[in-house]
């Protein structure tokens, strides 16, 4: 038996250092120069290889075990890096659509369980009362503890008018939540807007996907039709981020032309480059300047950009590039922090890899990787808990800031290890609408810009505070 593994390793150890060899030759024109293979390492990963092969309890397919090895190869480097069987890889090409069957929640992976990053404006899991930090610890009946990522979504969407049940553990509820959602087509409306009032837009960003600035021009563009702006709120929150040229397009909407939006760095060629508030590096290769339709007057309308934690990624491109060319003011709460580039690469068999490629920083500079923007002005949301709310920092192996940091220990939201529900059901509230009346974040928006004074707190909270502060 020994000497059969040790002829199996050996066949699978050659193999796997010929592809590895090949794929060093492929991309040694753009690559740095690397070092000897692990040969050492690679023989033992063909002998656990051929150990799984002949003595696992039940036989185990070829394919199943390297593609398990691949994702746990790049699921091991950071919390956005991951392995798309041709599944994934059609689901998030589908996504970036605008159009996909589900619930509509944005989500990753923390101590083995689904973590909610933010819930997608709209959706059955919005209207439900799904909050960014959620721990989704059980689908249905099946405990999520050990499931992939991938096979968690897999479970989640499915055809619509389907239900499914949510086992939520919720920071602060003494209970776990227990909620049943009815899955539906998902069609991402990415921008909103309406006049709140004669002289003053809202414009909403919910998600950067393709088609996203297009459609930013015809509302702008139907907003100046019902007359001149005195200034405009720029809504990114709870924007997960998407598509990085649909950022540079928008921060390009309200920028002077040829000015910096972001820049990346990482250790390819391809990694490190600059991109501006041109067409040439927002329109994809396209001679036509998606751009050219807004009004002139938008470059100079004052404007207000409401972020929270839940903005994240490409929102907060935009709202950096605006806040370091003081284009706009920034106001809400610190957002996510996820400054790092994710590109997809094709692996044949309509498989691919997600990998980070790259960090991005704002003209300035900045790096907003594990730590965020923060607002200029602090303006926190009605009834959120902030110690709570689930940010790039509190992700296992999140990147650090800069290339060869070791990130620092910081305070992360605690893990809830409870996995059995209680027999009660907890009703989740519902969340604010917004761009409402009734939306608070908002409203200080249009006090700042009628040169009004805006409260860094809601009634509620304030008065609580004033209580406290009389009982001490």
């Amino acid at each position: 038996m020994s000497r059969r593994i040790k002829s199996i390793g050996l066949v699978l150890g050659g193999a796997l250092v010929g592809v590895l060899l090949s794929l060093h030759f492929q991309a040694s024109a753009q690559r740095e120069t690397r070092g000897p293979l692990p040969i050492e390492e690679l023989r033992a990963f063909s002998d656990v290889f051929g150990a799984i092969k002949s003595n696992y309890v039940d036989p185990v397919e070829d394919k199943k075990l390297i593609s398990e090895a691949i994702n746990g190869m790049i699921t091991g480097l950071d919390p956005h890096s991951a392995y798309l069987d041709a599944e994934a890889f059609k689901e998030l090409q589908v996504g970036t659509q605008g159009q996909f069957g589900g619930l509509g929640i944005e989500v990753g992976m923390e101590d083995g369980f689904v973590k909610v990053v933010s819930p997608i404006e709209d959706t059955p899991a919005f209207r439900a009362g799904i909050k960014p930090g959620d721990l989704i610890v059980k689908l249905d009946d099946t405990p999520v503890k050990g499931m992939s990522l991938n096979d968690a979504v897999k479970r989640m969407r499915g055809k619509p008018n389907t239900n499914i049940t949510l086992t939520i553990a919720r920071k602060g509820e003494p209970q776990p939540i227990i909620v049943t959602l009815t899955r539906a087509v998902i069609k991402v409306q990415s921008v909103k807007s309406k006049m709140i009032e004669p002289g003053y837009a809202w414009v909403r960003v919910s998600q950067f996907q393709e088609g996203t600035t297009e459609s930013l021009v015809r509302h702008i563009d139907t907003l100046y039709k019902q007359g001149a702006l005195k200034g405009l709120v720029l809504d990114l929150r709870n924007d997960p981020g998407g598509l990085l040229y649909g950022a540079v397009a928008i921060s390009a909407a309200f920028l002077p032309n040829k000015a910096l939006v972001v820049s990346t760095d990482g250790r390819t060629e391809d990694a490190r480059r600059k991109y501006l508030a041109s067409p040439e590096d927002y329109g994809r290769g396209t001679r036509d300047d998606v751009l050219k339709g807004l009004p002139a007057a938008v470059r100079k309308v004052p404007m207000v950009v409401l972020v929270n934690g839940g903005s994240a990624s490409a929102s907060e491109i935009v709202a950096g590039a605006l806040q370091d060319h003081k284009r706009a003011t920034i106001m809400g709460t610190q957002t996510f922090g996820k400054g790092s580039v994710q590109t997809i690469m094709p692996l044949g068999n309509n498989t691919a890899i997600k990998l980070t490629t790259a960090r991005y920083y704002t003209p300035s500079g900045r790096s907003i990787q594990a730590k965020g923007i923060t607002p200029d002005i602090l303006v926190e949301e009605p009834g959120a808990n902030a110690a709570a709310r689930l940010r790039e920092a509190d992700l296992q192996r999140h990147l650090s800031a800069q290339r060869g940091e070791t990130p620092a220990e910081e305070a992360s939201t605690p893990r809830t290890k409870s996995t059995t529900p209680a027999t009660a059901e907890a009703e989740p509230p519902k969340p604010i609408e917004l761009g409402s009346k009734d939306d608070f974040q908002l409203l200080q928006a249009l006090n700042h810009l009628k040169g009004q004074p805006v409260k860094g707190q809601p009634p509620a909270e304030t008065a609580a505070i004033s209580s406290n502060k009389k009982s001490d």
